[in-house]
């Protein structure tokens, strides 16, 4: 109780400064320190369920195994594993699953690729990509609508990520904004194919593979 009352008041604190930096226009800073904040509430709510030592284990090897796709593709701008690995696994393990491995996979593969104020906004974007999976679970279990979601979810990612980018280093005008986003757009084009070819190549196995492992992991025995 008392770590997540600690978690939970350093979460405040961190909102109330970026509410500081917003009224002192410092925006890099306070988009920083709000991304900062919204993933220390994720944490402690991830924190607080019903997990099992076994669940946490799968989420941990689930987010390192979406990391080291990431980096092992990393030569292939933009074409990598990580969406379509979290999206699947909101699909069959739930809203907490999909969450904490969409941040935890953007946490690690940047020990590889490079640490920075992007880090935060990766890691809450795979999250939202990983809540999506779950809140539109039985919209995402065919083969072609899995392959279509995480298409969509591609551009959600990218989006954003220029969109911090846009607002924290760039003049806050709308043909700034538009640039911004122009410039990206070859970029999450490419992450959106790479995102089709992954989930019709082995989307629907893994789903399958996972919500069986779910439902090992949530067996109860009854002894009579």
């Amino acid at each position: 109780m008392r770590s997540r009352a600690a978690q939970i008041g350093f979460g405040v604190v961190l909102a109330a400064a970026a509410a500081v930096a917003f009224a002192t226009h410092a925006s890099a800073l306070a988009l920083l320190l709000a991304a900062a904040a919204l993933i220390v509430g994720g944490m402690t709510w991830i924190d607080g369920g019903p997990t099992s030592a076994k669940e946490v284990t799968l989420i941990a090897t689930l987010a390192a195994a979406a990391a080291a796709g990431r980096v092992l593709m990393a030569p292939i701008p933009d074409v990598q594993p990580v969406t379509v690995i979290v999206v699947v696994t909101g699909v069959a393990l739930g809203l907490r699953a999909g969450i904490a491995v969409g941040a935890s996979a953007a946490f690690v593969s940047n020990f590889f690729l490079g640490q920075g104020p992007w880090t935060p906004w990766q890691m809450l974007a795979w999250g939202l990509c990983g809540a999506v999976g779950a809140l539109a679970a039985p919209l995402l279990r065919g083969r072609i609508r899995l392959a279509v979601g995480c298409f969509l979810l591609a551009y959600v990612y990218g989006f954003v990520l220029d969109l911090w980018n846009w607002y924290g280093f760039y003049p806050h005008t709308w043909s700034s904004f538009l640039a911004r986003q122009a410039a990206g757009f070859p970029f999450d084009t490419a992450h959106a194919l790479g995102n089709v070819a992954l989930a019709l190549a082995a989307g629907p196995e893994l789903r399958r593979l996972l919500e069986r492992y779910g439902k090992r992991l949530h067996t109860v025995i009854v002894w009579s």
